[in-house]
């Protein structure tokens, strides 16, 4: 896994979309407690849109260098190598 000392640029890209991830997810929260309702299309592209930065998080855990915009899509993706646990 990659850290900031040796890798700091990519480093800090994976703690971008973590910050993300969790400003768009306190969004949604936030909309849903001052509405009280959500629409399903609405709450699944909300809902798709963190999971796309978690999922490029893990995905670029061990890059050395920023996302290329060649692996963008790919590292957007579900992974398969992470179990849920919960």
């Amino acid at each position: 896994m990659i850290n900031a000392r040796d890798h700091y640029v990519a480093w800090a890209g994976l703690v971008t979309e973590l910050d993300e991830a969790r400003d768009h997810l306190e969004q949604l929260i936030n909309h849903m407690t001052r509405d009280g309702a959500i629409d399903e299309d609405d709450f699944a592209v909300e809902l798709g849109h963190v999971y796309a930065h978690l999922n490029r998080a893990w995905h670029s855990r061990n890059q050395s260098d920023e996302i290329r915009d060649d692996l963008w899509e790919a590292f957007s993706q579900f992974p398969k190598d992470l179990l849920p646990v919960g």
